[in-house]
């Protein structure tokens, strides 16, 4: 039995303007046949073991010709796979939908269009460039400036289309850049009028270029300003200086990897995208439960004695989340800890234990191991029994310092951390072609897992890759091991959470984006 194909638009770049049904139709993708303008983000949605196919289309290449494309999807369906073809912006706008659709039709295999958000109208957007407005334009012409001069005089009649509409959008037209201009002008456009190319609009290159139809060649000229990039003509373009948006967020510009567990990223990946960054997920870690028997017969004896522990340590918001898994597992009553005292390292572990109602006597100004002792010592007495709920590569430290001071420790495995992630050929080009801006750094375990997985896809010595990207980390044990490592020393948030990590990435974009 046939498969089915969608034809999705993937929509301009930025990877949360595709829609819902687009999404949806990535997530029970079994092959993925995509292109260049769709955001690598994107193919993370896919499900685990699907079939990626890059189809895309450089300036001066094409990886596969369009009956070449159109066939692939007929040859996947009739293996009875579903297909999505994810093509950037609209597939209706110059996007050849109509080629690939008549020819499934052709062989009998069902298809869907997914419509997507075009570039014609999102990327002017992004630069602060609405495509009407009332008192410049009412009207709108979407053109291609794709082809070679004379296929662009016989498919575009230069004398009804330059003034047939206020606002004139060329796509993939910048290599014919002077021949448009010239050409508008020629029939009646005045030379003064206002022109904006915004290249890679929506992704963390996005770049605007301001001219009008008499100079915008010699300025592409001058910038060495390439595709892909949206030409926008028309007295709309002097709204950017009012409007523009997009350039003025915290974290515009910079593309930013998220390596810890893809169970935990969200907040992280919200708030760069909200700060205007573009996330680049790669989870180089998972936290799971233990699987062997004997660790799973240490934490049930361990939890099964609740009401004899004088204090339990939470670590980690990991150890307070596996914590309470375990609990519900083996059905244990929190009620037996109600004779012991709660502490916390770092304000996001107190938080995630205030949500299950547990509230840590006094916050350690210092979050890590180091500051409980600071903050509970007098009151860690001889004879004490302390349960430590933790992960597997947490630090000897603070069970040494404890059993140091008389009190009888407990330790227990409430989960595991494990090296995860696939291999990624799309963040080896974004770091080959430094467009990688900064990595983060969660744990100790993410830095040497990051490092690893690079080896693992073929660097033997990854360092002189990562000179120029900034490291980010969220505590100073962290930084040490990535110095370790050999990673050149780079941000550290004054304190362990989320949000102070954000803060050091928006003041060094803020020192450096004049540069």
């Amino acid at each position: 039995m046939a498969g089915k194909v969608y034809l999705v638009g993937a929509g301009p770049g930025d990877a949360k303007l595709i829609t819902i049904k687009g999404m949806e139709c990535i997530k029970k993708a079994d092959v993925l046949v995509y292109d260049r303008l769709a955001s690598p983000r994107l193919l993370k949605w896919m499900p685990s073991g699907g079939e990626k196919i890059y189809v895309g289309k450089l300036p001066d290449r094409h990886t596969m010709k369009q009956e070449e494309i159109n066939q692939l999807l007929v040859d996947l369906a009739l293996q009875g796979k579903t297909v999505v073809r994810l093509k950037g912006g609209d597939p209706t706008i110059f996007g050849r939908v109509g080629e690939e659709a008549e020819l499934l039709r052709r062989n009998g295999i069902s298809y869907e269009i997914v419509p997507g958000i075009t570039s014609a109208i999102s990327v002017p957007a992004y630069a602060g460039i609405p495509v009407t407005h009332r008192d410049y334009a009412s009207s709108l012409s979407i053109i291609t400036g794709h082809e070679s001069p004379d296929k662009l005089d016989r498919s575009i009649h230069w004398d009804k289309v330059t003034n047939a509409t206020g606002t004139l959008v060329f796509l993939m037209g910048v290599a014919k850049i002077g021949y448009i201009s010239g050409n508008l002008i020629k029939h009646g456009r005045s030379p003064e009028t206002p022109v904006a190319l915004v290249r890679w609009g929506t992704r963390a290159e996005q770049e605007t270029l301001i001219g009008t139809l008499a100079d915008i060649e010699e300025k592409v000229k001058a910038a060495n300003f390439g595709s892909p990039a949206v030409i926008v003509v028309g007295d709309v373009v002097k709204q950017r200086e009012e409007l523009k948006w997009a350039e003025e967020l915290p974290l515009f510009g910079k593309r930013i990897v998220v390596t810890r567990a893809r169970s935990q990223a969200s907040e992280l990946v919200d708030r760069i995208e909200e700060l205007g960054g573009e996330p680049y997920e790669f989870p180089v870690i998972e936290t799971v439960m233990p699987e062997s028997a004997e660790k799973r017969e240490e934490i049930a004896s361990a939890l099964a004695k609740l009401p004899e522990y004088d204090w339990v340590f939470f670590t980690s918001v990991n150890g307070v989340e596996f914590f309470f898994r375990h609990l519900a597992e083996l059905k244990a009553d929190i009620r037996g800890l109600s004779r012991a005292r709660i502490a916390a390292v770092g304000s996001a572990t107190a938080e995630a234990l205030a949500q299950r109602g547990l509230v840590a006597e006094v916050l350690p100004a210092r979050f890590q191991a180091e500051g409980l002792i600071e903050a509970y010592g007098d009151r860690l007495l001889t004879g004490q029994k302390a349960l430590l709920p933790r992960g597997d590569l947490a630090r000897d430290w603070l069970p040494q310092k404890l059993t140091e001071l008389g009190l009888a420790v407990t330790e227990i495995d409430t989960y595991e951390t494990i090296v995860t992630g696939e291999d990624d050929e799309e963040l080896m080009k974004l770091l080959e072609e430094g467009r990688i801006h900064a990595v983060t750094f969660t744990s100790s375990s993410t830095v040497r897992n990051f490092l690893d997985i690079l080896k693992r896809m073929g660097l033997t010595d990854p360092l002189p890759l990562l000179e120029k990207v900034k490291m980010a980390c969220i505590g100073p044990l962290t930084q040490q091991t990535a110095v370790e490592a050999g990673l050149i020393p780079g941000l550290l948030a004054e304190e362990a959470t989320i949000d102070s990590l954000v803060h050091e990435l928006c003041r060094w974009n803020e020192q450096t984006k004049n540069r």
